[in-house]
């Protein structure tokens, strides 16, 4: 049972008779899966589930900690990441197919698996989702924002959790997976603003890879000079 006041999944019943009439195939392999997920048992199963990490930034270490030596050098904005997966093997290859090769339902899977491993973290449930959010040139390429769809896929799993797109790029940057770690924080130092008013104290930010945090944390900086008390991440892999 998840305890009070933690995100579990609402979302399924509804779609019960539409798997009457076209039975779920898993993506990954294409054998039979099961409703409301499109993944079979024995390829969730060889997902890479983290094991000990840090509290705060959910990086994978030897033994759980509260902060990492990342995190106490410089402690992020955001309050906690949950990351449902880390980032190898059969997940980065969902994560790959849906952001280059535009494989949407690739990208209902990721959510659906994320909302699982959400439940199983006892994850709070936030007040709303907020999306980071992609400059207009790179959305006008990629043709959607992966982290908006995230969004729109975890709310039907949680019942109709509200997300709003709050968040804009002042300008574009260069894409973070192509800078070595120590560049990416000045990458995106004042990239983003609000974009219109927060009726939320707590919010999670959702997006699909962290790999140094630094978007995350820039995107955080701003929710919380807008007044956010707590701010949770909810990616879908860590690197």
């Amino acid at each position: 049972m998840v305890p009070r006041g933690s995100i579990s999944g609402l979302g399924h019943a509804a779609r019960g008779l539409g798997y009457l009439v076209l039975p779920p195939v898993c993506v990954v392999c294409g054998l039979s899966a099961r409703p409301g997920l499109d993944c079979c048992a024995d390829c969730e199963q060889d997902l890479p589930v983290p094991g000990a990490s840090c509290r705060r930034c959910a990086l994978e270490l030897v033994r759980s900690v509260d902060l990492c030596g990342r995190c106490i050098r410089h402690l992020p904005a955001f309050d906690q990441a949950f990351a449902g997966f880390a980032y190898r093997g059969g997940i980065e290859r969902l994560v790959q197919r849906y952001k280059f090769r535009h494989d949407l339902a690739a990208g209902r899977v990721l959510a659906g698996l994320l909302a699982r491993r959400l439940a199983a973290q006892a994850a709070p449930r936030p007040d709303l989702m907020v999306p980071v959010p992609l400059h207009w040139r790179r959305r006008l390429m990629r043709g959607f924002n992966q982290s908006e769809l995230l969004c729109a896929d975890l709310s039907r799993h949680f019942g109709g959790l509200p997300w709003r797109a709050l968040l804009g790029r002042r300008r574009a940057t260069a894409a973070q997976s192509e800078l070595p770690a120590d560049k990416r924080t000045g990458n995106v130092r004042g990239a983003f603003h609000l974009r219109r008013g927060l009726p939320a104290r707590h919010v999670a930010l959702v997006d699909d890879v962290m790999t140094t945090g630094s978007t995350l944390d820039e995107c955080a900086r701003v929710l919380k000079r807008a007044g956010v008390s707590r701010i949770d991440v909810w990616v879908v892999a860590r690197a």
